[in-house]
């Protein structure tokens, strides 16, 4: 009941927004609402929202990382981690195939930014009773986020000082996008997902632990396609092989983002979304801001990227023992993959020299704990939305710090 109970609620808070894009109306505590207003209630759930850190527990986190980074990775290994990371990656994933990470099924609830809202069908929702609401609570997601589109269609706020901004209406960004390509390339040169309305990519798919739910909810929007792609090959095969992987629908490749000059299976300027999920963090900061560059280029105006990643003083950071420390707030585990922990203005810095517009900045913070063993552990991530201005004012800047030498 109490399931029931919350998906209405979701529903009902989905079915206010009128924009094709979301974010502006999102809830004061998008990020979950189970709060620990008891101490002595820690260990009846898994998982605790909206976290405030005491200044002797931010404290106690800081002394850690400058102990567990007082000892850097010798310059040469270094060298080795950035030049082998993809065959780190491609071992991980011979290793774990797909069982390593769970399936990210809160992607639809932290980001419906992914998927496309027809007007009429939202309109149409918002006209449905309470009583329809309570009836249908078991399957209204999918019923929200799986609209049936018209069968014919056409083939084709706030500034960087701000966050959490409303956004802007997409239907006519759809529109914009048909008619500036009607007599260009996209008329005639075809390309995987050539023919949809809307397009989405997720970058550093791994195995497709957020490409099968968001296939899934996309299986009654045949004009949306999805593109995925990582730079481990081992990963991309995994995906192919998967038994609802459909090509009509989705285009898995192996490419690498760091290389600015390797091309995508399609022309720049027609992504509605881009999906970064755990994967920046898994990059050398010199190259961080190239890879956003290059990837703001490929939204069409007003398309969104969508960032959620590891944070300053996360747990896994805390975990890292000395000589794990390649550089400041980087580290290697074991296994020879990497880890970034970002700040909020971090983020907001690399994002806006992108020349994208800062929707939503924030921290996550949450504690998580172990009810058997009696541990607590603080989570700690870095979530945003940024947007493609209609009209860009200038160009996104480029990156002028070098990185390590591969001599």
């Amino acid at each position: 009941m109490n399931v029931i109970w919350r998906n209405s609620v979701s529903c009902l808070r989905i079915r206010k927004v009128p924009h094709r894009y979301q974010s502006g109306n999102h809830p004061a505590a998008p990020l979950g609402s189970r709060i620990l207003t008891d101490p002595a209630k820690v260990f009846e759930h898994n998982m605790w929202d909206h976290m405030q850190w005491s200044k002797e527990e931010e404290a106690a986190a800081r002394k850690r990382v400058e102990e567990n980074s007082a000892v850097r990775v010798l310059l040469e290994e270094q060298v080795k981690y950035e030049n082998e990371a993809s065959q780190y990656w491609d071992t991980f994933y011979k290793i774990h195939k797909n069982k390593f990470f769970k399936d990210r099924n809160w992607l639809l609830r932290e980001f419906p930014e992914i998927i496309p809202v027809d007007q009429k069908t939202e309109e149409k929702t918002q006209e449905s009773s309470w009583d329809n609401v309570k009836t249908g609570a078991a399957n209204c997601f999918s019923r929200m986020h799986c609209p049936i589109m018209p069968e014919e269609k056409n083939l084709g706020m706030k500034r960087c000082g701000s966050s959490d901004g409303p956004s802007r209406a997409r239907s006519h960004f759809s529109n914009l996008d048909s008619e500036e390509h009607s007599e260009g390339p996209l008329k005639t040169e075809l390309f995987p997902g050539s023919r949809a309305t809307f397009r989405i990519l997720e970058v550093g798919c791994g195995a497709g632990n957020s490409v099968f739910p968001i296939l899934n909810t996309l299986q009654n929007a045949p004009e949306s396609f999805l593109y995925c792609c990582d730079f481990a090959s081992g990963a991309v095969e995994l995906v192919k092989l998967h038994s609802s992987y459909r090509a009509a629908q989705c285009c898995a490749f192996v490419h690498d983002v760091c290389d600015e000059d390797s091309p995508y299976p399609f022309p720049d300027g027609i992504l509605d979304v881009i999906l970064l999920v755990f994967v920046l963090s898994s990059i050398h900061p010199d190259r961080m801001q190239g890879v956003i560059n290059r990837l703001s280029k490929l939204l069409k105006p007003g398309g969104m990227l969508l960032f959620r990643d590891y944070g300053r003083y996360d747990k896994t950071q805390l975990r890292f023992k000395r000589g794990h420390c390649l550089s400041e707030n980087f580290y290697v585990r074991g296994d020879g993959t990497r880890a970034y922990f970002f700040t909020k203005g971090e983020v907001h810095t690399m994002f806006c020299k992108a020349g994208l517009d800062e929707k939503q900045n924030l921290v996550d913070r949450r504690l998580q704990v172990n009810r058997k063993k009696q541990v607590k552990m603080h989570r700690v991530w870095v979530q945003g939305k940024f947007q493609k201005p209609l009209h860009l004012t200038q160009k996104p800047s480029k990156l002028v710090s070098p990185l390590l030498s591969h001599g």
